[in-house]
């Protein structure tokens, strides 16, 4: 959720730090700051902590930062509002009651109360009403000429999820960072160092990073770093090259992130399925599984843990597995699951799918099914993220960055992983030979169909501009059409604010048709399958009580389109696969009702890209 930015080195601090906020904005945020070490004086040897922090965007912080900001060493930060309002001076970063020490946080404290009443008791004022002030200020309890031990220390009574740095004027140069739960990464740059919670902060300067593990510690200076743990053991770290360039980061000639990956979708998915369609066996290569098929054929039931689209993705992802290989599969919420108990079973396969990899939520739930004995693979966008280390294996994705807070090409993407994973699992049962090759070929062709149905984007956007001030939405579909109904829902309300439910389109008659009136549109998912007869029916029953109706269908369906108010082609297909182009014309609709309606497409309200607090 909320970024972390901390610079060590030779150069101005405060431009690079106001630099890797910038980038930092997908991630959702309400109000940011940065602190810098500043000499005292010319060729003075003591040195103070200039603070400067503002509610709204990160342009507003710029404007009250001055031209020329002296420091070599500071920290930012974007926080999203947890404990306290948005206020100017609940923005991070945060200072101890002496000015002397700053820290920024992403995370909860849950046992802030109980240390800020300990701490008042010491004299302490608090100056903000967040949980993360109490951090600064408990390093200043216990420190004695050397930061890196006062912030352990300081650690050691707090419980709940961390990623902090920590300077003090005393110690010019030098950052303390720490990370339980909420990731932070330390940038290796020429004479300089870097430390944030995301790589986009820190990319344009290099692509050497080093990734904490949760109970790390890392003190970086402008020579190096060095890492331990709480214990105050050294940890060997591996020092990795990010892959990507710094322009899969910016828009180009496109006006939203979220249009331009939405475009980008036809290249996504061929990275995700580069190399992995075998066409010679017709099945997959997914050598990260880490699994033999002796072991792979001992499977007896597959489980999905997600959130959010992630979630929606397993759900098509299971409902191919079980049709495909027989399987019995499921997809569960994460925030749920983890509360549940849950069984585990030896011989069942578990997935933790999350875009970012560091899904707080997907990570616990992993977490507790491995203390459980459950084998769990995780399926991830980003490289080298907390879920992708602690997993034992998995499929990444390879969607590129993905800055809008609205996923899209990395959720046709996880599609890609399952529907991969799926064709390596039938073919080692049921599945014959000629069958596979003719998934697999329609498997590598879904690139090009998405092509097309980008290519009717105009239509896409005057059907948007008709509906776009409608203030409830119905979303409608049957089987693999379900979960992206559920999906269509989510964009819609993500970042057009308009209300939308998705349902399976079989149980409107089981209460939600009461909310049907003419002011109420309903959208329905139509493919030319074996239950294109029964959504018909549907959409007929709607139509014969006013309601006004989408379809997303089949081009040549005349009968649909016929029925419905307004219809959206998509190319005609193996029913298996319209999951990939009919999720398409629902991100390009609510996008541009969101444009219609003015809203800020991107970083949509109360919204962030990583969730990383439950």
């Amino acid at each position: 959720m909320c970024g972390i930015i901390g610079y060590a080195g030779p150069r101005q601090a405060a431009p690079i730090l106001l630099e890797g906020l910038k980038r930092m904005e997908y991630r959702g945020y309400d109000s940011s700051g940065i602190c810098v070490g500043t000499a005292d004086g010319a060729g003075s040897t003591s040195y103070s902590l200039a603070l400067v922090k503002k509610i709204g965007k990160i342009q507003a912080l710029r404007q009250v930062v001055p031209k020329d900001f002296p420091g070599s060493w500071g920290i930012g930060h974007t926080r999203w509002a947890t404990h306290g309002a948005v206020t100017d001076r609940n923005a991070h970063p945060l200072l101890d009651n002496s000015g002397r020490i700053a820290c920024v946080h992403n995370g909860i404290i849950e046992n802030y109360r109980a240390l800020r009443e300990m701490l008042e008791g010491e004299g302490v004022v608090f100056q903000s009403e967040t949980d993360s002030e109490v951090i600064p200020n408990l390093v200043a309890k216990y420190y004695e000429g050397d930061l890196e031990s006062a912030v352990k220390a300081a650690l050691a009574n707090l419980q709940g999820t961390y990623g902090i740095a920590v300077i003090h004027a005393a110690e010019p140069g030098r950052i303390v960072g720490a990370r339980n739960g909420s990731p932070l990464v330390i940038g290796i740059g020429d004479g300089e160092m870097f430390l944030a919670s995301d790589v986009t902060a820190m990319i344009s300067h290099t692509k050497q990073v080093v990734y904490l593990n949760d109970g790390e510690l890392v003190v970086v200076d402008s020579s190096g770093f060095r890492t331990t743990d709480r214990e105050d053991r050294h940890v060997d770290k591996k020092i990795e090259k990010v892959s990507w360039e710094l322009g899969a980061i910016e828009k180009g000639d496109y006006p939203c992130y979220m249009e331009k990956e939405i475009f980008e979708q036809p290249e996504s998915i061929e990275r995700a399925l580069g190399g992995r369609i075998d066409f010679e066996t017709a099945s997959a290569k997914l050598a990260g599984l880490n699994l033999d098929r002796r072991r792979l054929g001992e499977i007896s039931r597959v489980e999905v843990i997600a959130a959010g689209t992630s979630w929606h993705a397993g759900l098509v992802g299971v409902g191919l597995l079980e049709r495909m290989a027989r399987i019995p599969a499921s997809a569960e919420l994460a925030s749920e699951l983890r509360y549940r108990n849950p069984v585990v079973q030896r011989d069942s396969l578990y997935f933790a799918v999350s875009q970012s990899g560091e899904t707080a939520d997907t990570l616990y739930a992993l977490r507790e099914m491995q203390r459980k004995g459950g084998h769990v693979l995780g399926i991830c966008n980003v490289v080298g993220s907390t879920i992708a280390r602690e997993s034992e294996g998995g499929i990444y994705v390879h969607s590129g960055p993905e800055i809008a807070v609205a996923s899209t090409k990395a959720f046709t993407s996880q599609l890609a992983a399952f529907y991969l994973f799926s064709l390596l699992m039938s073919r080692m049962r049921d599945l014959s030979i000629s069958e596979g090759s003719r998934f697999a070929r329609a498997l590598a062709g879904v690139p090009e169909q998405v092509k097309k149905v980008l290519a009717g984007r105009d239509e896409i956007q005057r059907i948007a501009k008709k509906y776009s001030h409608s203030r409830d939405f119905l979303f409608l579909g049957r089987g693999l059409m379900y979960p992206i109904a559920l999906e269509g829902a989510l964009k819609l309300k993500e970042i057009s604010y308009i209300h939308a439910e998705g349902y399976a389109a079989g149980e409107i008659k089981h209460g939600p048709i009461a909310l049907v009136t003419p002011e109420v549109p309903s959208l329905f998912l139509v493919p030319d399958d074996e239950l294109r007869e029964k959504t018909l029916s549907n959409m007929k029953e709607i139509k014969a009580r006013g309601g006004p109706v989408i379809a997303v269908g089949v081009e040549g369906d005349d009968e649909v389109a016929a029925t419905a108010d307004d219809f959206i082609a998509t190319p005609r297909m193996d029913p298996r696969f319209y999951p990939f182009t009919m999720v398409v014309p629902l991100q390009l609709f609510a996008y541009f009702c969101a444009l219609d309606l003015g809203r800020d497409v991107d970083q949509p309200r109360n919204l962030a890209k990583s969730v990383t607090v439950e």
